[in-house]
This record gives C-alpha cells, structure tokens and sequence, in this order.
C-alpha cells in the first residue's frame, strides 16, 4: 500500500489545484479554548497535555529539535488556535499571525509536520480559525495560507487511507474533508466519503469504546465525529448511516468513564477534562442514553452503589503497533498505552478518592513511561516489573488473555478478573477480586498471584491529592480524610502497609500520596478493604 500512496502523491502533484481567495462557506471550530494556555502563547511557551516548551522564535527552528514527537505534532497541528482566540484580544490574533507566518517561512526539515494526522489536524484548525487569523490580515498573507493550505490538502488526500491505526487517522480524514469542501473539490469529496464508513468501523468498537482504550481518545474521537457530521450538514451533503451509529454508541460510552464530578476517569493516556467540555461535548452528539455498566468490547467495568463509584480496566490492551513514522509518531492503537490492566478508580459523590496517576504523552520518553508504567496505577505490581513492556511506539510483550466475570445480587455487585501479562518470565497470572456493598460504604478486594514460584509484589493504591491520609497505630489501616470532611478507612492483610510519595499527572504534576501494600515472596494474596467510617469514629 505504501507504494501505490506514493504513486498517488507523486500523480497528485502534476494536477493544479484551484486556490480560491478564501474558503468556499464559513468554518468555525467549535471548541473553547484554554485562555491561561492562550497567555502562555502570547509569553512564547506551548503547553502540551501538561508539558511546556518554548515556542520556535526562528523559523529554522521548527524541526526535530523543537521537542518529542508528540510535542511537535501539536505545534505543527495548530489546534492551540482555539487557546489565542480564547484571549479575544487583537493581540493574540496579531500573535496567531506572527506565529503561522513564521511556520509557513520555516524550510519544512520536521517530517512530523507532514504526517496525514498532523496535517489533516492543521487543515481543521486553520479553517475552523480562519476567521481569527485570516479574514481580516493584508492579501498577501491570505493568499499564502491559501496556497499552503490547498498544497497540504492535495498531499493529504493522495496519502489516504492514513497507516496510522489510531485516532490519527480519523483526524487525517476529517481535514481531507473539510478542505474538499472549503476548495470545492469534488473528487477528494467523493474519495473521502468513500472512506469515511470503514475508517468509523475501525475507530469505534460494537459497545461505543475507541479502538485506543482511552477515553481521552475517546473524547476526542467523538468530537471528530461531530465535526464531521456538522460539516457534511452545513455542505448539504448526506452523512453516511456508519457516522449516526457510532455517535450512538460512542457518547453512552463516554458516560461510563465519568466520575462524580463530572470529569474523565484516566487510564491509558487520559488526563483530566473539564466537565463543562464533557457536558459540551455530549450535548453536541445529539446522543441519549445512560452510562453503561460494562464496555464488554474494550473490557471496562463501572460498579456503582450509593454514592460510591468504581470504574476498572478488565481488558487486553490493544492490536501491536505497525512501527513508526519517519517523524517518529507510533502507527499503532497501542501507542499511548499504559501497563495498567486490573487497575481501578473510586470516587465517592464528587470527591475522587482512588486514581491512577494520570499520563504526561508530550514528555521526553522517560518521565512519560514513567506515568505509563504498572507501579503508576492503582493495581498490583509483580517484582518491579510491567504487566506489559514499553515500547516507543507501543507496547511490546503484554497481557494475551484478560477475563471478568461479574455478579450482582440485592445492589452487591462481584467483579472477579484476571491477566497473564507476567506469564513470560513468571509464568504467573493475577487475580482481582472486587465487592461493593449494596450501600455503596464497603469497598472490599483481593489480589491473588498464582505461580509455582511467587515473586514479591506491590499492590497501590494512588489518592487524589485532595484526599488526606494518615497511617493509623496498628499499622494495618490508613484514614483517607477526602475534601467533604467524610472519613473512610483502608486495611489490608497480607502485606506490609506504608504511606508514600506520589504524583496526579492531570495538568500539572501535582504532588500526593499512595498507600502501597507489599508482599514478601512466596505471598499469594492480599486482602484489602476501604470502608466509610461513621462520624463518632472519624
């Protein structure tokens, strides 16, 4: 296939494309954007899902130095538009200009700024802004992000179908298509539509969940699709029935991963989203329909009780990744994966309580798997060692077979899973069991590791920053004090108990703390419970 896109490529060179003064009917992205990241702009730094670096003031500068992979496909993807017109000020629009100015002078060295998801992602944001950036500068200007903008549309539309096997893909063809309208190119239209069914099918699993695991990705692809949808509506063009379908799958999905506070629950990737967006979002989509208990697709479960809320990942991770591109940007669903299967979250009302230690995807490789790795999740850890092996591009050895078996009983509910991914090198399996109380204040659990010969292990519990926790005299349990004043406790059996250092990678790196249960080798299980405590207790 690489061959016959390259046969394209070249084709599509030989044939002009009309450049118009302006896009053919009116764009706007419909996001907010971040104004305190909009500031930062203005002061030269990009902040990147938690990791800021300063902005190119050279055009040579744009390359393979400016920062990781990830970093650079942001900043060659100008969705950060939509923070500058946050501003509302002329200032940012002025600065937005200078800044895409600078770009379109830059010798093009990054390969990162050619890849079909980064381009297709800038040929979003340039036309969903263009009234920010464009409408109003000297023709010179216009007439220079037209031609550039018509030359990466041409490339983008040769590439297709995008390698990528994640949501980079669909990125590419949501800008193939919204520069097909705004150029009236009829022929990438029609090579887009007919596209567009199949890359749905593989973006958006039968129960709603994103092919990544994620639900940030999942967000993300759902706000994909209501671009999508909304620009084939304003153009008069009749969406395919794939695109309705998986909005109604993709936004009840979205609802299982929301905790009591409105925000996402983070595992592979994830980092904490505003529920304002979330509601936004949601409402966008057009979609009914209440969260579900269980993705059965992308193995998550949520158990819910009273005001208590768990929400797990029971399932294998994704399909291997196909390497990576010449920028160096994973091909593969697996390519922000954490090593994080059977970890869990709680929260109680709007308080979160239990979290996994969030993701930081624009890092240099070292502080970014040290977020993906096991011992960042609240889970079982087997010998200081990954239930799956980090890779650049992925993930290379990883759990095969994951399994959950669910039960529920007069409001109790039972969730009983396992994963192999220590089969290879400890031939062992773990086994997590989980119990919530029909009242919702009795969290109860059991981590099991079966081998002939059984390592050390970790079991971690990560808490919000939020919460407060105090090792108790007997050194069994730990007081968990969260922000509405309420108490609970958490005992374990089976292991030493200590309270820890530990960080929340949401934003930015919050300092907090984690009570871990270790167990000496030859140990099969830990026991563990977190219940309310009542106020005379408390």
């Amino acid at each position: 296939m690489s061959w016959l896109r390259g046969a394209r490529r070249t084709l599509s060179g030989l044939k002009p494309v009309r450049v118009p003064e302006s896009p053919s009917r009116a764009f706007r992205d419909l996001w907010p954007g971040d104004a305190l990241r909009g500031q930062r702009l203005l002061t030269g730094e990009l902040e990147v899902s938690g990791t800021t670096r300063p902005l190119p003031d050279d055009p040579s500068a744009f390359g393979p130095a400016a920062g990781s992979p990830a970093w650079r496909a942001a900043l060659h993807g100008f969705v950060w538009l939509r923070d500058l017109r946050a501003l509302g000020t002329d200032t940012a629009r002025m600065h937005a200009r200078d800044i895409t100015r600078a770009w379109m002078e830059a010798p093009g060295a990054d390969p990162v700024a050619h890849s079909p998801e980064v381009t297709g992602a800038r040929l979003s944001a340039w036309l969903g802004h263009w009234d920010f950036v464009a409408a109003t500068a000297e023709d010179g200007f216009r007439r220079a992000m037209m031609a550039r903008l018509a030359a990466d549309a041409r490339n983008l539309v040769a590439s297709l179908p995008a390698e990528s096997r994640h949501r980079g893909a669909l990125v590419a063809l949501k800008g193939a298509l919204a520069a097909a309208v705004a150029l009236e190119e009829e022929p990438w239209l029609t090579r887009c539509l007919k596209l567009l069914p199949a890359e749905i099918d593989r973006q958006i699993l039968p129960d709603g969940a994103h092919v990544e695991r994620s639900p940030g990705i999942l967000l993300l692809a759902l706000q994909d699709l209501i671009e999508i949808r909304n620009l084939l509506h304003g153009a008069g063009i009749e969406a395919p029935p794939h695109l309705a379908h998986a909005l109604d799958r993709a936004a009840p999905a979205l609802r299982l991963f929301r905790h009591g506070d409105g925000g996402l629950a983070c595992f592979n990737s994830t980092r904490e989203e505003t529920a304002s967006l979330l509601d936004l979002v949601l409402t966008q989509a057009q979609a009914r329909g209440r969260a579900p208990l269980i993705l059965g697709d992308a193995g998550f479960q949520r158990l819910q009780a009273g005001r208590t809320l768990v929400i797990a990942d029971c399932g294998p991770p994704p399909p291997r990744g196909g390497g990576t591109t010449p920028g160096g940007l994973p091909r593969g669903a697996d390519r922000q994966h954490h090593a994080g299967t059977l970890s869990f979250e709680m929260s109680v009302g709007r308080d979160r309580l239990i979290i996994n230690c969030g993701s930081a995807p624009a890092a240099e490789g070292a502080w970014r798997d040290a977020l993906r790795a096991t011992a960042a999740h609240s889970t079982l850890t087997l010998a200081d060692t990954n239930s799956s092996e980090l890779t650049e591009d992925g993930l290379g050895r990883r759990p095969e077979h994951v399994e959950a078996e669910r039960h529920e009983a007069s409001g109790a509910q039972w969730l009983e899973a396992t994963h192999d991914g220590w089969k290879k090198g400890f031939n062992a399996i773990h086994r997590r069991r989980l119990y919530l109380a029909e009242s919702g204040d009795d969290l109860r659990g059991e981590d099991l590791v079966e081998a002939e010969e059984i390592p050390s292990f970790t079991v971690r519990f990560h808490l919000h920053p939020a919460v407060t926790a105090t090792m108790q005299e007997d050194g069994s349990s730990v007081l968990l004090r969260l922000p509405s004043g309420a108490a609970w406790r958490l005992r374990a059996r089976g292991g030493r108990m200590a309270v820890e250092d530990s960080v929340q990678m949401f934003g930015e790196a919050k300092p907090t703390t984690q009570v871990v249960v270790s167990a000496e080798a030859g140990s099969g299980h830990v026991q563990w419970a977190i219940g309310r405590v009542a106020p005379a207790e408390g």
